[in-house]
């Protein structure tokens, strides 16, 4: 369970951030959405102890987040390309991450094979192509890859369909959702599209202006509310 409470993040003496109250449950597959500069990814970066807020904290099952290191254990994520090492292969980085988890080479192949479909031939074995020499998709297909290989209890994805063509866009849906349903893992996805988050999520919250504006369980009725929601507010 991730629980955020009383929250509050300024920049600039501007309020950015006030969530009093956030619950992510064990197992959910949380969507985030708002509009540009609603606080998506600000809300995700504190998740992460990435930055710090002027007030409040959060929870991650036992641990606040700011005050331990023990979450990092079970949490994986991927919010842009300053998570990869753009001077590395993409197996040199792979390799570094399976080190860092202890994962031995075997397991390590093993579990880089369940990406074969989604890397379609352009990811691996491709004659020391360093990462920063590969196309916006294919580095999000890596960074997205390098959080799940360590198999989290707990995946923070920020955009995570950004940058993909279709088909891998329909491949990664399944593949969270297949990982979800085998682990139990919680996922926070934070998307602009509404179409792949109703399709994934099992619950979705509204964020603008740095306020939960609604929580709503994907129960089928979703995206006509969401739907309504944004053509209101456009």
């Amino acid at each position: 369970m991730i629980k955020v409470t009383n929250i509050i993040k300024t920049y600039n003496k501007k309020t950015v951030l006030n969530i009093s109250d956030l619950t992510v449950n064990n197992g959910e597959i949380f969507g985030l959405v708002g509009n540009n500069g609603a606080g998506k990814t600000t809300l995700l970066r504190l998740l992460l102890d990435l930055i710090r807020a002027e007030k409040g904290e959060v929870r991650s099952g036992d641990h606040i987040v700011a005050k331990t290191e023990e979450w990092k254990e079970y949490t994986a994520s991927y919010l842009d390309e300053g998570f990869l090492i753009d001077y590395l292969t993409p197996e040199e980085f792979f390799g570094f991450i399976a080190e860092e988890y202890r994962i031995n080479k075997e397991e390590l192949n093993r579990r880089l094979a369940e990406f074969s479909d989604f890397f379609n031939g352009e990811v691996l074995g491709q004659s020391r192509k360093y990462i920063r020499d590969f196309s916006k998709g294919n580095k999000q297909k890596i960074g997205i890859a390098s959080a799940l290989i360590t198999e989290p209890g707990v995946v923070i994805l920020d955009e995570p369909f950004n940058s993909l063509d279709p088909t891998s866009q329909i491949l990664l849906k399944r593949m969270l959702s297949d990982y979800n349903r085998r682990t139990g893992a919680t996922m926070i996805i934070s998307s602009h599209d509404l179409n792949h988050v109703t399709e994934i999520c099992t619950r979705i919250a509204i964020i603008e202006k740095g306020i939960i504006i609604r929580d709503l369980q994907n129960n089928g009725q979703a995206m006509a509310e969401l739907a309504s929601y944004f053509s209101v507010r456009n």
